[in-house]
């Protein structure tokens, strides 16, 4: 049993307690929490700052981790992804060693869940013997209509090389065809398959999806793809694929960018279990942009915080991720960052019964957040793992 105490607790369920303390068992299974003074002996853990349950990731890469520091800053989406096209060929033997290195960076900075994007079967083993949990979404490409059923049925085929939980998502609106959003609801249909979707990223994916012109007419050509399926929608791109998601299953929308608070008020139309993940590092690496985050509270969907990968960031740190947004929108309490960062990335992922919260009988992680002010992060707040 160790017994836990810092000047306050936030357990992401309610009000912070002063002097809080938490019980828990070998295992870091919580028993208690409390700020019963008569616990107050020589055998708890003290410690200056504040305690709050584990992390969870809810956008990630792992197996981009070797291309830290390849790919060029601020030149935007599809320069971004010209870069990783091109970088991204490495020998096993390094990736492995890279993505081994990113998982022990996530454990190290108090991260206990990730939801991870793979478009292979390499981070397979390192995930099942992670002390992560991870959530695998297999990843489908596929802009022409014909190839929608090859697309999937590839996809099912590579599920199967992961350990759950683990479901089958779509990239992003410039990567996929209206089949192949048919072919996911179909897949969908009778089963939980928790997707995630890159939205918005850039303005000129919506700019495609409206006109069918710009910088993405150019990409389509240089990397050979056929896009005579595609008609111009006269609309922004999540106002074009709204209607084609399954409302039976949990919708992660990561990045938006370029979300505008129409599309917000668009996407409150529909029955659809949304949620919204930002990652701003990696925005403002790619984009140097960050998304109009306040905007979102217009919506009724729950917000959550991802790093991104290695390939757009320089760390993988959800206290770094807090930082930039306190730091940029002073408006949004720590509080409210908390629950993004924790509770609602569990919900998301299907983990909150375990972890999420500093609650009775969960194992959530709990982790020391230094140099905490007035109820505010401080440049100098650092996140230590204590169980």
């Amino acid at each position: 049993m160790r017994r836990f105490s810092a000047d306050y607790v936030y357990t992401s369920e309610g009000a912070p307690i002063a002097n809080g303390i938490v019980v828990t068992d070998d295992s870091g299974r919580v028993l208690a929490i409390t700020d019963d003074k008569a616990l107050l002996d020589p055998n708890i853990e003290r410690h200056s700052g504040i305690i709050v349950p584990g992390f969870v990731n809810a956008h990630c890469h792992l197996e981009l981790s070797h291309l830290q520091n390849k790919i060029d800053k601020g030149t935007g989406l599809i320069s971004f992804v010209k870069q990783v096209i091109k970088n991204r060929i490495d020998t096993d033997e390094h990736i492995l060693e890279a993505m081994q290195n990113a998982d022990n960076e996530m454990l190290k900075n108090g991260i206990v869940a990730v939801g991870d994007i793979s478009n292979q079967a390499i981070s397979a083993e390192i995930k099942s013997k992670s002390k992560i949990k991870y959530h695998t979404f297999i990843e489908m490409l596929g802009f022409h209509s014909s190839k929608a059923t090859e697309v999937l049925n590839q996809a099912i085929q590579l599920k199967e090389k992961f350990a759950s939980p683990k479901s089958i998502t779509v990239h992003a609106p410039y990567s996929l065809s209206k089949e192949l959003l048919r072919q996911l609801g179909k897949y969908c249909k009778n089963i939980e398959n928790t997707i995630s979707i890159h939205n918005q990223e850039c303005e000129e994916e919506n700019f495609y999806y409206r006109y069918k012109k710009g910088v993405f007419t150019q990409f389509f050509d240089d990397l050979g793809i056929d896009t005579s399926s595609f008609k111009a929608q006269s609309k922004n791109s999540i106002q074009a694929i709204l209607p084609f998601l399954p409302e039976n299953q949990k919708i992660l929308l990561v990045h938006n960018t370029y979300t505008h608070l129409k599309d917000i008020y668009f996407a409150k139309r529909f029955l659809l279990k949304l949620y919204w993940c930002f990652c701003p590092k990696a925005n403002l690496y790619i984009e140097n942009k960050l998304p109009s985050i306040n905007f979102f509270n217009q919506s009724p969907f729950p917000i959550t915080l991802g790093t991104d990968s290695l390939a757009s960031n320089d760390s993988l740190c959800i206290l770094s991720e807090m930082k930039q947004i306190q730091n940029s929108f002073d408006t949004i309490s720590f509080i409210e960052m908390l629950k993004w960062a924790t509770i609602n990335g569990a919900q998301f992922l299907g983990f909150e019964h375990e972890l999420g919260s500093i609650s009775i009988g969960k194992t959530p992680g709990l982790n020391l957040i230094s140099h905490f002010e007035n109820g505010k992060l401080s440049e100098k707040s650092t996140v230590t793992k204590l169980i």
